[in-house]
Formats: C-alpha cells, sequence, structure tokens
C-alpha cells in the first residue's frame, strides 16, 4: 500500500505513470497546468523523470540527451535538491520511549487552536484568513509553554500527508524532536495515512533526525528552476533564463 501511494503522489506530480517510475529510463513528460516555465527532475527507484512546461519539452530533452542521472541533476537551469523519506517498519512497531514533558495530540479543527502560535513554520503554517492544510499535529509543553511540534499537512493525494517537525532552540540535541515525529507517525499509520518526511539535501540535521525517527529515503527532486523568477540570483541568471525560455 505505501509503494502504490507514493507513486500515485509521484505520478500526479511529475505527469508519468507508475510504469515509467518502475522503469529504468529516462522519462520526459509534460506539465500541462504550468503556466510559467517550469522544469523539476526526480530520481525514484532506477528512473529518472524530467518534467517541463510544453515549451521546454524539446528544448530540455536535447539538452540533457544522453546526459547520466548525475549530469541531469546537475543542469544548470535548477537549483536545490530535496530528498523525501517515508517510514520503515520501525515506525509502526518501535516502542515510544518517555520524556518529561506534556505531549498532546490534535487533529483536523483541533489544530485551529493554534492560531498564533509562531516559530514552527516547517511543522505548522497557517495562511492570512487563518486556515491551515496541516491537519495532525503532536506537541510537546514545558509546563505551559508550547516547547516542539510535528505537524502533517494533506497532499493533493489522498491518505498521503507531510511531515514536519519544529523544535525550539534551547530544548534541541534532547530527542525531543525524534520523539514527536514518532509518535506522530506512528499515530498516522494506524489510521492508514502515510506520512513522508521531505530534507533539504544540505540539511544534514534535518536528515539525522528523519533517521533516527525510523525514516528511509524514497526519492529526490529538485527544488526550483531559475527561468520562473524565483532564484534569489535572478539578476545574475536573468540573461541565460531569458535566452533558453525565449
Amino acid at each position: 500500500m505505501m509503494k502504490s501511494k507514493v507513486e500515485e503522489l509521484l505520478s500526479k506530480e511529475f505527469y508519468c505513470s507508475s510504469k515509467d517510475l518502475n522503469g529504468k529510463a529516462t522519462v520526459y513528460s509534460v506539465n500541462s497546468d504550468a503556466k510559467r516555465p517550469y522544469i523539476k527532475i526526480l530520481a525514484y527507484r532506477n528512473c529518472v523523470v524530467v518534467c517541463t512546461s510544453e515549451d521546454l519539452h524539446y528544448k530540455v530533452q536535447e539538452l540533457l540527451r544522453d546526459k547520466n542521472r548525475d549530469e541531469i541533476f546537475e543542469l544548470p537551469l535548477v537549483y536545490g535538491q530535496t530528498i523525501h523519506y517515508i517510514p520503515d517498519d520501525s515506525c509502526k512497531d518501535g516502542a515510544l520511549v518517555s520524556l518529561n514533558y506534556k505531549c498532546e495530540y490534535l487533529f483536523y479543527r483541533e489544530v485551529l487552536s493554534l492560531h498564533g502560535l509562531t516559530g514552527f513554520e516547517n511543522s505548522l503554517a497557517f495562511d492570512e484568513s487563518g486556515s491551515t492544510s496541516t491537519r495532525a499535529v503532536y506537541i510537546a509543553r514545558d509546563r505551559d509553554r508550547i516547547i516542539g511540534v510535528a505537524g502533517a499537512a494533506e497532499s493533493f493525494v489522498n491518505g498521503v500527508w507531510e511531515m514536519g517537525v519544529d523544535v525550539m532552540e534551547e530544548y534541541r540535541k534532547a530527542g525531543l524532536g525524534t520523539y514527536l515525529v514518532r509518535g506522530l507517525t506512528k499515530k498516522l499509520l494506524a489510521q492508514d495515512i502515510i506520512p513522508f518526511y521531505s530534507a533539504s539535501v544540505t540539511n544534514i540535521g534535518s536528515q539525522m533526525a528523519a533517521a533516527r525517527s525510523g525514516y528511509i529515503p524514497c526519492w529526490i527532486d529538485t527544488f526550483g528552476t531559475i527561468l520562473d523568477g524565483s532564484s534569489v540570483y535572478n539578476d545574475i541568471v536573468g540573461g541565460l533564463s531569458a535566452k533558453f525560455a525565449g
């Protein structure tokens, strides 16, 4: 079930099929909904998927012809890489070690009671109207002060939620983040909800937290493209963007 749900998520995000994901080829797909120049690259199992907006499809395919996986991910038109993790069996079966903090689960509408809480942007985020896609949290308090939050937000695939965690700086390196992630993961898996955890390839601390929480790497994708204007180096790369996208 976990594999099929992950592949459903990736198929929808990268406009490819489960057969593509389980193959060994480099697949070039088109994001038909993209309104701006779009490139996103995925490595899953033995395949690579290069998803682009329609206007870039043939340009990128020609640019990457005969390139191997590492060379494809070095494409200078993309930046940032994210590792995505899924739980292994220890998340479901392993026992939680008790900590000396009061911990509490909140689900669905109960999460709205945390509106206005700041400093936990990786695990809990509200929009300007006070809404949030976070559907479950596991919070830790030191007396009445919230010191750590693990949160899970809905994705665009039913039953697959993205996990995030935040611990206040003075409470880190004591196992609290691991405890919260493992606790929320066990709760979600018991309800047939599959969580996944994401970490930048440059964030070693977050990767270690995933490993300690019983998560294993499942796929890697790129974060952004310099062609859509979102890069912090737009002033430098503007000429290259205009030349390629034109």
